[in-house]
């Protein structure tokens, strides 16, 4: 299922949002009710807190008192510290029993305040933020919820910065405006991408790129993308334990490097130590976690230095999303395709010549091969292939003199 993580400052309007992708048909997770219901009267987790913080902290009829504990953890980082080591693996704990309670068709919607601070980001298949400045967060804490302008920012500040949470957001939902325009948001991105990206994981089907071939103008928003890719890929095999089977993943391809046009898709290599892991079930679950479906043995174009088919050999991957095209291809990590991908971004990045040289015929032969059809989808990369065996071996020979 799809597995979503949705967060936003305090204030943020963040409810909001977690209510209407409910009436959607979306099973929420709510980690606020969770935090309540682990220090409930009687709980393990509220004897913890009051052995830690004191009997001040509870209310006459037992319950915790949350605003007086509020008041001690945002105005001391290690008291906030000690309150997130007592709390977070019990809500940790009872979210993984919610989620899997969950039906196999469902698409599942964490909404959680602390997404960035705990590191959660990477469990998820896709992360929403919810955007608001802010000072209109304040704004509305003092309005809305009775705090003096003290308190409101004190709660602000004690989160994550906008900053962060851009780093991880896969969506950004603007509330600087009215309810509605957030609503409208909210049921566009369901319709959109969150919709059609749970059926591709159902069905394990990729996204393929669009046709035809279209080189884009460099975008400084692609190296975030693979990095927030690449982190979800990172904690789906260390939680599969798979992890010491696998050498690194890299961003790889047009889109790794700086100022280089290209087709607006994301290449990931996978170097793994032993190709047979790539059709293992353990992996491919792993990968879908991760949001990549499809997976397919392939073999890349032999070359005159190593022209054995079999030490080419890789498993690809397409991504789900439909907000992004991904290819990933597995490569045995001692494999000549892996090293050459690798050799040939680095070499682009060194080199801007090269690097000019290489779009100057991208764009020349994407209007000469475009591919408009399923048919002659190939076209362009099969034109591309004379050129590209050149390049290569000038990136070796770059590489291997050390440079």
């Amino acid at each position: 299922m799809l597995y979503v993580g949705l967060s936003g400052g305090i204030g943020s309007g963040k409810s909001t949002v977690a209510t209407r992708l409910a009436e959607l048909g979306a099973v929420v997770i709510d980690a606020d009710g969770l935090a309540r219901e682990v220090v409930a009267p009687e709980s393990e987790g509220l004897a913890e807190i009051v052995a830690r913080f004191g009997a001040d902290v509870l209310r006459a009829d037992g319950w915790l008192d949350r605003p007086a504990l509020g008041a001690i953890v945002f105005a001391d980082e290690r008291a906030r510290r000690d309150l997130e080591a007592i709390t977070h693996p019990r809500v940790r704990d009872l979210t993984e029993q919610r989620r899997a309670a969950a039906p196999p068709e469902a698409i599942v919607v964490h909404d959680v305040p602390l997404l960035v601070e705990a590191g959660l980001a990477a469990d998820h298949h896709l992360c929403l933020i919810v955007d608001v400045a802010a000072e209109l967060r304040s704004q509305r804490l003092v309005r809305d919820r009775g705090m003096t302008p003290q308190d409101a920012a004190a709660r602000i500040n004690a989160q994550a910065t906008d900053e962060q949470r851009y780093a991880v957001a896969d969506a950004l939902l603007d509330n600087n405006g009215t309810r509605e325009e957030l609503l409208d948001q909210v049921e566009s991105l369901w319709q959109q991408r969150l919709s059609p990206y749970n059926d591709n994981l159902l069905a394990d089907r990729g996204v393929r790129r669009e046709l035809p071939v279209r080189i884009e103008d460099y975008d400084a928003a692609w190296p975030a993308i693979a990095a927030r890719a690449i982190a979800r890929l990172q904690r789906q095999l260390v939680t599969a334990g798979l992890d010491d089977r696998v050498a690194g993943i890299d961003h790889i391809g047009s889109t790794s490097v700086p100022g280089l046009g290209a087709k607006d898709v994301i290449d990931l290599q996978l170097r793994v130590l032993d190709l047979d892991l790539a059709t293992s079930d353990a992996f491919r679950d792993a990968l879908r976690a991760a949001g990549f479906v499809d997976g397919r043995l392939r073999t890349d174009t032999p070359h005159e230095w190593a022209p054995e088919p079999e030490v080419w050999r890789k498993a690809y991957f397409n991504g789900a999303d439909p907000g992004t095209v991904f290819h990933l291809h597995v490569r045995p990590a001692d494999g000549p395709g892996a090293q050459l991908a690798l050799q040939f971004r680095d070499w682009l990045r060194a080199n801007p010549a090269e690097r000019d040289a290489y779009v100057a015929e991208k764009r020349r032969i994407a209007a000469l091969h475009p591919g408009r059809t399923e048919a002659d989808r190939a076209a362009y990369p099969t034109a591309k292939e004379p050129w590209m065996a050149a390049a290569l071996g000038r990136a070796r020979a770059w590489s291997a003199a050390g440079r």
